[in-house]
C-alpha cells in the first residue's frame, strides 16, 4: 500500500455491534475521513469468507446448481457456492465441500481462479471463485434440509448464451464466467 492509499483511509471514532450472528453480523462505527467529515452512523457486515466453483467436467460440460433464492424470488442456475467453515481451514476445501455436497462431483484439478468483494463499500468478506476441471461423479448430493438443488450439466455455448441473456442472477458467479470465457475465447471453445 502506499502512502496515498494510507492518507484516504476512514478513522474508526466509535464501533458497537448491533446484531451477532454466525452468518450476519452488523456493526455501526462513527467514522472520521481524511478531511475532517464525520459520518455517525456507518453500517458494516460482517460475513464468513465465501466460495464458488466453476467446475468443469472431463468432457467440458460445467456443472451447475438450480435452486430458489428468496432475496430475489426466483428459481436460478448458478455455480456451485458456499461458506468457508471454520473447520475446513482453507477457501478450497470449503469450495471442494460444497461442489461435492451440493452436487456429488469431485476431484480434478483446481486452483483459485480470482477473488472478489462482494460490496467492499459494507461488507467485510471476500469471494474465492475456484476453476476445477476434469471433475467427475463421484457420489450423490448430501442437501441440508434447507436446500432444494438440483445439478446440471451445460456446454459453454449454453452457459455464453445465458451469460448474454442475464439469466445468471449472481454478480459474484457471472464475473468469474465472463473472466473465463474472455480468456478462453482464442481457442475458440464451442
Amino acid at each position: 500500500m502506499n502512502t496515498d492509499d494510507k492518507k484516504r483511509h476512514w478513522r474508526v471514532l466509535k464501533s458497537e455491534y448491533l446484531f451477532t450472528e454466525p452468518w450476519f453480523t452488523v456493526r455501526r462505527e462513527t467514522v472520521e475521513l481524511p478531511d475532517g467529515y464525520q459520518i455517525p452512523a456507518y453500517y458494516v457486515l460482517e460475513y464468513p469468507e465465501w466460495v464458488n466453483v466453476i467446475a468443469i467436467t472431463k468432457d467440458k460440460q460445467f456443472v451447475f446448481v438450480r435452486q430458489y433464492r428468496h432475496g430475489i424470488g426466483s428459481v436460478n442456475f448458478e455455480l456451485c457456492a458456499g461458506v468457508c467453515e471454520k473447520e475446513d481451514g482453507a477457501p478450497l476445501i470449503s469450495a471442494q465441500r460444497e461442489l461435492l455436497e451440493e452436487t456429488g462431483y469431485g476431484k480434478g484439478e483446481w486452483e483459485e481462479f480470482m477473488c472478489l468483494s462482494p460490496n467492499p463499500s459494507t461488507q467485510t468478506n471476500m469471494t474465492h471463485c475456484f476453476l476445477a476441471r476434469n471433475v467427475e461423479k463421484i457420489d450423490e448430493q448430501n442437501l441440508e434440509d434447507s436446500e432444494d438443488i438440483s445439478v446440471h450439466l451445460l456446454s459453454i455455448a449454453e452457459v455464453k448464451k445465458m451469460l448474454d441473456n442475464n439469466e445468471i442472477k449472481q454478480a459474484l458467479m457471472a464475473a468469474p464466467l465472463w473472466r473465463y470465457i474472455c480468456l478462453n475465447q482464442d481457442r475458440k471453445i464451442k
